[in-house]
């Protein structure tokens, strides 16, 4: 009998070929999950460093944004102007306009100003003092004619007694009044009244005239009222559309040498913020030929 021996070829189970195959195809899964979680790593990274670089420069865009509060349309225009110079140097101003005087300080107080430019430095002084308010100028803008108007006469030689002058009720303003007055020899003020007199200074009447003491943005509209009255040059354009040079009977800028420093008009801060790089920049740009031209145009005189 003969035996025929055949070679021995093992042969695998099916479970267990498919068992291996799962095997790798498991292993080369999991390769492929890594390699996509890193992918998704690094998208996340990037974009996440995108973000961030978006938020600084937001950040970066707000620390040289900036908001001024003003009180009349001619300086809103003239701001705008000096907004557009200064955006070239990465500086943004957003312009703020008030309809009076009372607003504009406590806003810079509480931050949401960050600088003014409506009053001269009598008034800014005044502020600080009865509001224990650390407030200071870094330049100056303007002076503004301060002007006597009447409906009932046409020179201020004509006022007699028994008339009726209204006059700004704050202390700087009013007190500027008051030495308009005491100028054309209406009244005639002491010698060692201060800078910014009240109608306790009054040693005498020479005119014995009534003087009734308004919110300054009110005698306009009440010019009717009364025999005349002194009135901020910015309320005689905004209010009754007309100009000094046109309507006044009296302007104490005509005659300059009796108008005190204290009523030149400034840019205002917080006294933190006076040597900010940026606002340094911004006094520069307002204080400009082509700046003092459009002042001029509005009938104020450049102060710088």
């Amino acid at each position: 009998m003969r035996v025929v021996c055949f070679p021995f070829v093992p042969r695998y189970d099916n479970r267990v070929n498919q068992s291996l195959q799962g095997a790798k195809a498991a292993k080369v899964a999991v390769k492929v999950g890594d390699v996509k979680k890193k992918i998704i790593a690094a998208i996340v990274a990037i974009a996440a460093s995108f973000g961030l670089a978006a938020c600084g420069s937001a950040s970066a865009s707000s620390d040289h944004k900036y908001v001024v509060g003003v009180a009349s349309d001619q300086q809103k225009e003239i701001w705008e102007y000096v907004g557009k110079q200064v955006a070239k140097e990465g500086i943004t101003i957003d312009v703020k306009l008030f309809s009076g005087y009372t607003e504009e300080n406590p806003a810079l107080v509480d931050g949401s100003l960050d600088l003014n430019s409506f009053q001269h430095i009598a008034f800014l002084n005044n502020f600080n003092t009865e509001n224990k308010a650390d407030l200071t100028y870094i330049g100056y803008t303007i002076i503004s004619p301060f002007g006597l108007y009447s409906d009932k006469i046409k020179n201020y030689k004509d006022l007699k007694d028994g008339d009726t002058i209204a006059i700004p009720n704050d202390v700087t303003n009013g007190g500027r009044a008051l030495q308009l007055l005491d100028a054309i020899g209406v009244i005639k003020l002491k010698a060692d009244a201060p800078d910014s007199p009240t109608t306790k200074d009054i040693e005498k009447y020479i005119k014995k005239v009534k003087i009734e003491q308004l919110q300054a943005d009110q005698i306009a509209p009440a010019l009717q009222d009364v025999t005349a009255a002194t009135i901020n040059t910015n309320y005689v354009t905004d209010q009754l559309h007309t100009t000094p040079e046109k309507s006044a009977i009296y302007i104490d800028t005509d005659h300059i040498s009796k108008v005190s420093s204290i009523y030149k008009n400034v840019i205002a801060v917080r006294k933190e913020d006076k040597n900010k790089a940026d606002f340094k920049k911004i006094v520069k740009a307002y204080q400009t030929d082509a700046v003092a031209k459009m002042i001029k145009e509005t009938n104020d005189i450049p102060a710088w």
